[in-house]
């Protein structure tokens, strides 16, 4: 894969790059039968009110189904074409197992087509693609797709270039460190794959142009200073004007600095280290 630069022919040009990725299969169509149709939610729920902002339009999508657990253990399966996917910012590998049996699953960096690759629960090869528990995998290992419940499926490290490092594992319990620095406690049965998920480049992007954003599903987001007194607590004022008030807020009234969003959950307990901020 490569970053691909523009020359400046014009404004968006001139800081406009693209993501060239050599290893996809040419003239490789997605398999109709492990692809649905995808509806457009635009960030609205049931009721058709707006819980997620900035969402909407984008360029049209089929979604593929991704075997995210891997549950055919010790059956060799075998890399047949790696494909771009819309939806996700990593490629995604189409592999075959002996009874011609196909599956879409997260591709690994440096995986490339006629790779084998395997799923088993018992303590096999450690090796690039490879599936098993936590138990199983040497420290210091670098891993992706990994679950947070045995057998509920992959859970962390499923985006471009994202991998977690396995430290250490004591008392039935596996502790990673995540990409924002975060250590947790993972159960040592999970299960996760050895590497690291492909498109590492992908953070590289400039996407140059406003419109290129808008192809992606993401609409602008407007300052709160720009919107009138109705629309947000910031808004209002002639000409170039501060927030007016001793800190700044949400649209909703709350501090938009230097407190914490996350909501206290029970598996507050199994994080030894909080994240970086």
């Amino acid at each position: 894969m490569a970053i691909k630069l523009y020359k400046p022919t014009t404004n968006p040009r001139r800081h406009t790059s693209v993501l060239i990725n050599y290893d996809l299969t040419k003239n490789k169509k997605r398999e109709k039968r492990l692809s649905i149709a995808l509806n457009k939610l635009s960030g609205r729920n049931h009721q058709g009110k707006i819980t997620v902002r900035h969402r909407g339009g984008g360029a049209k999508k089929i979604y593929r189904l991704i075997d995210f657990k891997q549950q055919k253990f010790d059956q060799p399966a075998q890399i047949i074409a790696l494909e771009y996917d819309p939806n996700r910012n990593c490629s995604i590998a189409l592999i075959a197992y002996a009874n011609h049996e196909k599956s879409y699953i997260i591709a690994g960096d440096g995986l490339k087509v006629g790779d084998t690759i395997i799923s088993s629960q018992n303590k096999i090869e450690i090796k690039n693609g490879y599936r098993l528990p936590l138990k199983h995998i040497p420290q210091g290992q670098m891993i992706y797709n990994v679950e947070l419940e045995p057998g509920q499926g992959a859970k962390i490290a499923r985006s471009a270039g994202n991998m977690v490092i396995l430290q250490n594992i004591d008392h039935g319990f596996a502790q990673l460190k995540m990409p924002s620095g975060e250590i947790r406690l993972v159960k040592e049965d999970c299960a996760a794959t050895i590497g690291q998920v492909s498109n590492p480049d992908y953070k590289l992007i400039r996407w140059g142009k406003a419109g290129r954003t808008r192809h992606r599903g993401i609409k602008p987001t407007v300052r709160g200073k720009a919107m009138n007194p109705v629309d947000h607590p910031h808004g209002g004022g002639e000409g170039r004007h501060p927030v007016g008030m001793p800190y700044p807020k949400t649209l909703w009234g709350k501090h938009a600095l230097g407190v914490p969003t996350r909501k206290k959950r029970w598996t507050d307990q199994l994080i030894l280290k909080k994240r970086k901020k």
